[in-house]
């Protein structure tokens, strides 16, 4: 039966609780009660992502999300599909540089298929695996490159930054969608010895939130998932760690068919899971996080100098944060202009720190997002799966957003002055070119590091 059981409502958790379990093979499992609505979410972390892969086999993680929708031993093709959407279900995958994750919504008399469906795949994918399913989905991956990130403005301007701002050999220094020759070289024995690694229950977490019992839910875990052998085989991810500032601005320049001329950088921010990367966050978003943050009411507001400007942070755990800049320029506006005008407000804010009330703000619309994120039983369902798998404790999700709140605007404006910096950043530069003398286009930008099954 599972054993071992916490369960937690600090204050600052909205009177929200969560219970922890583990089975005998290792698999940790998380519940949260929530009658409001009748449905259930079921989520499922897996501890691999793209920084695990190593050189030649770039995109594996991604292209094994894939796999796992293409049937299992008792599911055949695309069942998984048709058997949650024909229960009322959702579903889909995800996979980042730091996970893989599954995960279904559903009507909540229809919570133990989707709990069979996840165990099946997990404890028996290798019986459906074969040459048919392993060419198909590696056409399907290859054609999401191409419709995301070749084919579209600005599309490899996230693998461009993140090559940049990650030296050659670092484990982030490629994205999840991986090459296309890595891609062609991926082997049907590659794909099963990376399910062999790293899709057991001893490197997994699953949640389950929402109008649930809790034993009888944990009953059906047990049926399913218990009998799934632990896997002891798999290898600690490379050493992501690196200087807190790159020490110079890394920079280049692109020539492509794009509608406007556009900035992008990369800043080296602290750690995901440390008061620091809460203190970036706020920054960020006084500088950036909307239209009534500086960026914005400098460049597009008071200047007109462009036509939207934010500034986000991509949170990572096993490395550097980055924060994620991206300008677009109004009409002739040259880059240099738009720099100077950055350069010049991150040096303000580093110097004056952020008022009373943009604080205020930036703590406000940072709450909401939390609160966004845990008032949907899917999104709760993730971010207890987050918690788990990448710092240890599913408890610290109920109670993040008091920690960004006890920060203060001196810790601001420290890492402010200490990373938003020109010698701390990778510079992507975009110059339009006319259409008739493009020689290849691009896929849409973004600071996104998910790549998605479908």
């Amino acid at each position: 039966m599972p054993m071992g059981h916490t369960a937690t409502a600090e204050a600052g958790s909205g009177g929200l609780t969560a219970t922890e379990h583990r089975l005998a093979n290792g698999l940790r499992v998380v519940l949260s009660e929530d009658h409001l609505t009748p449905v259930a979410a079921v989520c499922l972390w897996y501890d691999v992502g793209s920084r695990h892969e190593v050189e030649g086999r770039t995109g594996l993680a991604h292209l094994f999300e894939h796999l796992m929708f293409q049937g299992s031993g008792q599911v055949t093709g695309n069942g998984h599909f048709e058997l949650v959407q024909g229960a009322g279900g959702s579903l889909n995958g995800t996979t980042s540089f730091e996970r893989t994750n599954y995960f279904e919504t559903m009507p909540a008399h229809q919570l133990e298929l989707a709990l069979w469906l996840e165990a099946d795949r997990m404890g028996s994918l290798l019986a459906a695996l074969d040459d048919e399913s392993m060419e198909n989905q590696r056409d399907v991956v290859k054609n999401e490159r191409r419709q995301r990130y070749d084919n579209v403005p600005y599309g490899t301007a996230f693998e461009k930054l993140t090559s940049l701002a990650y030296p050659e050999g670092h484990p982030y220094h490629h994205t999840p969608i991986g090459s296309m020759a890595d891609l062609d070289a991926a082997t049907l024995e590659d794909a099963r010895a990376f399910f062999r690694t790293y899709y057991a229950p001893n490197n997994a977490v699953l949640s389950v939130v929402g109008d649930i019992d809790p034993q009888q839910t944990l009953a059906w875990v047990e049926k399913y998932f218990g009998s799934i052998p632990a896997h002891d085989g798999k290898p600690a991810p490379r050493d992501g760690s690196l200087p807190d500032v790159i020490g110079e601005q890394l920079r280049e320049v692109v020539e492509e068919e794009v509608p406007a001329r556009a900035l992008m950088a990369a800043y080296r921010l602290p750690h995901d899971g440390t008061r620091a990367c809460d203190a970036a966050d706020l920054a960020l978003t006084i500088l950036g996080g909307g239209e009534s943050s500086r960026l914005y009411n400098r460049l597009v507001r008071r200047d007109r100098t462009a036509v939207a400007a934010g500034f986000g942070l991509l949170r990572l755990a096993g490395a550097p944060s980055l924060g994620w800049l991206d300008v677009k320029t109004s009409g002739d506006v040259e880059v240099p202009v738009i720099e100077s005008a950055i350069d010049e407000e991150l040096a303000r804010f580093a110097e004056q720190g952020p008022t009373a009330e943009e604080m205020e703000r930036a703590q406000a619309q940072l709450e909401r997002e939390w609160l966004d994120r845990l008032g949907t039983v899917s999104g709760r369902a993730d971010e207890l799966c987050r918690f788990a798998v990448l710092f240890g404790d599913p408890q610290l999700a109920l109670t993040a957003v008091r920690r960004v709140l006890e920060v203060t605007a001196e810790e601001v404006q420290e890492i402010a002055k200490a990373r938003l910096r020109p010698d701390n950043r990778a510079v992507l530069v975009y110059e339009p070119i006319a259409a008739d003398a493009a020689e290849t286009t691009t896929a849409e930008g973004t600071s996104n590091d998910e790549e998605s099954a479908k």
